[in-house]
């Protein structure tokens, strides 16, 4: 199920990125946001204290978005992540990746729950820069010591 969820959301051309922050240096957002841009996806910053991130725009909210996306990769705090999958579901956002790799991460299963009652598609850990490709080295150990471990959803 995880490879064809992720799959079908990085088949997808717009994505937000949730929780990118003005320090860019080792946040796990940040990261995530460069890797999709320069993949050429169309990607939007999302932290509602700030403007912009490397010279390019960023919105408050997903409400806030210019155009609607067609998923939303969630690297915030847990407590944070059930507004963020609210604003999915009231925005007709179909597609959540919630953002871990080693510890808690964003995953919230209160959020969970609420996202697949109300259809949308959920990974529930990982990171999209351990399957997009091309994948670098660290996250290719990543993905298989995480996947040994039994730490990736199913």
């Amino acid at each position: 199920m995880l490879k064809q969820s992720v799959a079908d959301f990085l088949s997808q051309k717009r994505i937000a990125v949730a929780g990118v922050s003005r320090n860019a240096a080792g946040k796990a957002a940040n990261a995530i946001y460069d890797k999709l841009r320069q993949s050429g996806y169309e990607v939007f910053a999302v932290n509602p204290n700030t403007v912009s991130i490397q010279g390019s725009p960023c919105f408050p909210d997903l409400q806030s978005l210019p155009e609607k996306v067609d998923g939303v990769v969630i690297v915030t705090r847990p407590a944070a992540t059930l507004s963020l999958v609210k604003a999915c579901i009231r925005q007709g956002i179909p597609r959540v990746w919630m953002h871990r790799s080693f510890g808690p991460g964003s995953v919230s299963e209160e959020a969970v729950a609420l996202a697949e009652e109300n259809g949308l598609t959920v990974i529930a850990g990982g990171c999209p820069m351990m399957f997009c490709k091309p994948v670098d080295v660290p996250h290719r150990c990543m993905r298989w010591f995480l996947t040994l471990a039994r730490k990736l959803p199913d």
